[in-house]
């Protein structure tokens, strides 16, 4: 064998392992999940439904037509969350980034990373337990304070149920794109910053001319994440709400849950969501890449 011929087998052989685990782990249950959504497959015979066969875009229609109006309901609260993580969080986690990494906080900075970091090594099933335990629930320690000052309160109380869930995803992850932020920060040569000082360069013009140029494929790979993240967001909603009251606060990660082990299994219905929640990501991610382009091209 020539020389040639042993790398292309070294290559191989190197690749096939990570090609073998994507094919089973990732290309095949894909592909396995789209096709089982064009059929009837409900369970086989346990469920009575012995025979599959192909009824095409049957699920998708009843989807986008059911009466009841889920699967809106669900994509509107995922675009909700999607808002509050991309336009919240992001910003959070820079600013506070930028205050850790230009030091405008002299004592202390170790203490308040550790802080706004913390909520991401709890479970999310844990968070949404104590919020509900200590603030949300309706027997939580503040609903008994409030009945305590003013027993008629609590019955008068009207926000909107996704309000809360809202609120504790804002507070648990921008803890995480701060980390994010402050690494990336960190490598920015601290000389180009002190030249721009000494040349009397402002901090609001540091941070426009130096830091957003420098992070600004950072910023959009945080959107990516922000995106990805919150059209899988399952486990601190079902902690909370279960998805309740009468649905307002499901997302398509639990209308699929729900379709497919509540009750009769809906197990086409069920893969149909998942694919269309793949493919508003793509469209949302590239949508992402687009305004990123046009971001990094203005900021240079």
């Amino acid at each position: 064998m020539t020389i040639k011929g042993e790398k292309r087998l070294s290559y191989a052989a190197l690749v096939l392992p990570a090609v073998i685990i994507y094919l089973t782990v990732v290309a095949f249950p894909t592909v396995f999940s789209v096709l089982l959504s064009l059929t009837n497959y409900n369970g086989g015979r346990i469920f009575g439904n012995p025979n599959i066969s192909f009824v095409g875009l049957k699920s998708y229609i009843w989807m986008f037509t059911e009466p009841s109006g889920n699967f809106y309901t669900s994509l509107a609260n995922n675009l909700l969350i999607v808002c509050v993580s991309v336009f919240g969080q992001i910003p959070l986690g820079f600013m506070l980034a930028y205050i850790l990494s230009r030091k405008l906080i002299k004592r202390g900075n170790s203490l308040f990373q550790t802080m706004i970091y913390l909520p991401n090594v709890i479970s999310p099933i844990i968070i949404g337990v104590l919020f509900n335990a200590i603030i949300y629930g309706r027997n939580s320690v503040l609903m008994e304070i409030r009945r305590l000052f003013n027993p008629a309160a609590v019955f008068t109380i009207n926000t909107n149920p996704m309000a809360p869930v809202l609120i504790v995803i804002l507070w648990m992850f921008t803890g995480f794109y701060m980390i994010i932020f402050l690494a990336n920060m960190q490598r920015i040569d601290p000389a180009v910053i002190e030249a721009a000082r000494i040349d009397g360069a402002k901090e609001g013009r540091i941070l426009l001319h130096i830091i957003l140029p420098a992070l600004s494929g950072v910023i959009v790979t945080s959107a990516i994440l922000a995106i990805s993240g919150s059209l899988k967001t399952f486990d601190l909603i079902y902690a909370m709400t279960s998805g309740g009251p009468a649905g307002q606060t499901r997302v398509l990660s639990l209308y699929m849950y729900l379709s497919a082990f509540q009750g009769a299994p809906n197990y086409p219905l069920a893969n149909a969501i998942s694919t269309v929640m793949v493919l508003i990501s793509v469209v949302l991610i590239v949508i992402t890449r687009w305004v990123g382009g046009i971001f990094a091209e203005k900021v240079d």
